[in-house]
């Protein structure tokens, strides 16, 4: 039904879209912000000027039939997240958004409309053919006509959250970033560093098997296997992290194989009984014997069937899926009518990225069919070659590895089941893939503009609801966000559909999206078409209510 939802919105959004650009523009009145330390003076709250439709010479325009009467289509049901902030007549709004076009991927909603917040929820929504309500006013106000409004995006595969590459997340239109990859720290310790108000964006994170069984006391080797008592010890630190807030298991046997399916089984009885996922970098990443993606792909399938855990498969585009992504959607697909619970996602690029020491290069020319050549030393433009690559690994540098097809990543974008997840975070060092600040814009401007391997609904429904729905069973802040209905977190996205694109770059990862033009987290404004509001630090941590 959602995905029948998501076609009908599509089929009238086209010629909505065109309608917005038409639209009179509204006088605005001059933008304060929802954060104190927002200067005025630095917002640009003019809209685009409006250019007449060009007029045809005399007789060069076909006589219209007037027997034809145009019939614009019905105004959809404004959607609720919350019916207690349905907007009451006298509540005065902090800000309104006016005359985008509204996408809300959970309810299916795709709407010229106005948006009232109040505080940090979304308080009102006015489509524009409203003739009856009276128009949504507050001190301020943002033009978004000619725009996108969208929930703010949710990251379901990053990290630790950091003062520098959070804010390139933020440009990127991501307002929540959650470390399902796993987080290297208890989550005790954890929370107590991240806290409330400490981010521009939220977050959360995963207890990390890696992690765990290696520094929390039981000195596992990566290749080293853990006995069952070790395996019992191991559970219970897991079981303390989702106590303690964390909002999922993680484990990633392809760097840690030493990890039986034994201790994977067991984990995927610990997630089955608080309803967590199981977010796991799958064991193999190639497809010569022995071990191959499809075999990873079934270990994982088979944990789901045996536990009735929900499995989520990380960046199934470099791990599990690699040359063989139709088979390994077929096998997920089969299990999920067979009735397992699983979900994976992806990151738009055709090269991955890791450390030249990890076991992933152990026998990688034999097992990714790859030369030197096919090896890009992180932050330069370097292709390594037979001779450089000895002192790169010696010194365990970052190199992105050219082996992902295109075709590979178009069929998981195009995968129902299938979310977006960047799998990574800038550091300083700028030693990182680009998929850390431009993973959602390049799909929005690669995937969905230039080369329409999906619809905007679909990519942004990837975006948001999908993630926040795999979460919220045991994370309840996550039920008001992915969201645009009345009561949802004013968590939100403005873009330009036709601008939206990423610049980042191997030799270059630090390098801002363009086209998201504004980025409100939970009604503050941290990002303006003029750029980053650095004052604004309205992230929370989300937790578990185990």
């Amino acid at each position: 039904m959602f995905r029948r939802r998501l076609l009908l919105a599509a089929g009238f959004a086209v010629a909505n879209f065109a309608v917005i650009r038409k639209l009179k523009k509204r006088p605005l009145d001059s933008l304060g912000s929802t954060s104190d330390d927002l200067d005025p003076e630095s917002v640009d709250v003019s809209g685009p000027v409006d250019t007449p439709d060009a007029v045809d010479e005399p007789g060069s325009v076909d006589t219209p039939d007037v027997s034809v009467v145009f019939e614009p289509p019905d105004v959809p049901d404004v959607p609720v997240v919350d019916s207690g902030y349905l907007a009451e007549s006298d509540r005065k709004l902090d800000l309104v958004i006016q005359g985008g076009r509204v996408i809300d991927p959970d309810s299916g909603f795709d709407f010229v409309a106005d948006i009232g917040i109040k505080d940090t929820k979304v308080a009102a929504i006015l489509p524009s053919s409203d003739s009856v309500s009276a128009p949504l006013s507050a001190p301020n106000t943002i033009d978004a006509t000619g725009q996108v409004v969208a929930p703010g995006f949710i990251d379901i595969l990053s990290y630790d959250p950091n003062e520098y590459g959070e804010w390139y997340k933020i440009a990127d239109g991501v307002t929540t970033n959650l470390g399902m990859h796993g987080i290297n720290r208890r989550a005790s310790k954890w929370f107590t560093v991240h806290t409330d108000g400490s981010a521009p964006l939220h977050f959360g994170g995963a207890y990390d098997n890696a992690h765990v069984r290696k520094y929390e006391g039981h000195d596992l080797d990566p290749y080293d296997s853990a006995s069952p008592d070790v395996i019992s010890r191991i559970i219970e630190d897991a079981r303390k992290d989702l106590h303690d807030g964390y909002i999922g298991l993680h484990l990633e046997p392809e760097y840690t194989p030493g990890v039986s399916s034994d201790e994977m089984r067991a984990h995927g009885e610990l997630a089955a009984e608080y309803s967590v996922p199981m977010c796991v970098h799958a064991r193999y990443s190639d497809n010569k014997l022995p071990g191959t993606n499809l075999e990873a792909v079934s270990e994982l399938v088979g944990i789901a069937l045996d536990t009735g855990a929900h499995i989520h498969i990380e960046h199934i585009n470099s791990t599990g899926g690699t040359g063989v992504m139709s088979e390994a959607l077929a096998l997920i697909s089969d299990a999920v009518s067979e009735g397992a619970s699983l979900t994976a996602c992806v990151y738009p690029y055709t090269f991955w990225a890791t450390y030249l020491r990890s076991a992933r290069f152990t026998d990688w020319q034999n097992k990714y069919n790859l030369t030197y050549g096919d090896l890009q030393v992180a932050g330069t433009s370097q292709r390594l070659t037979e001779e450089t690559f000895s002192k790169a690994r010696q010194a365990n540098k970052l190199v992105a590895a050219f082996a992902i097809s295109q075709e590979d990543v178009d069929l998981a974008l195009q995968s129902d089941f299938v979310m977006i997840g960047s799998d990574a975070i800038l550091e300083p060092a700028h030693n990182n893939h680009p998929r850390a600040s431009g993973c959602f814009s390049r799909v929005l401007g690669e995937y969905v503009r230039s080369r329409g391997v999906l619809d905007l609904n679909t990519a942004l429904s990837k975006m948001t609801v999908q993630p926040a729905r795999l979460l919220e069973k045991k994370c309840p802040d996550l039920r008001f966000k992915g969201r645009l209905g009345i009561g949802a977190d004013a968590d939100i996205v403005i873009l330009d559909p036709a601008e939206v694109a990423d610049r980042a770059t191997i030799e270059n990862p630090a390098q801002e999206s363009v086209g998201i033009n504004w980025v409100l987290v939970e009604g503050q404004i941290a990002k303006t078409p003029q750029g980053l509001n650095r004052q604004t630090m309205a992230g929370r941590g989300l937790r578990s209510d185990v």
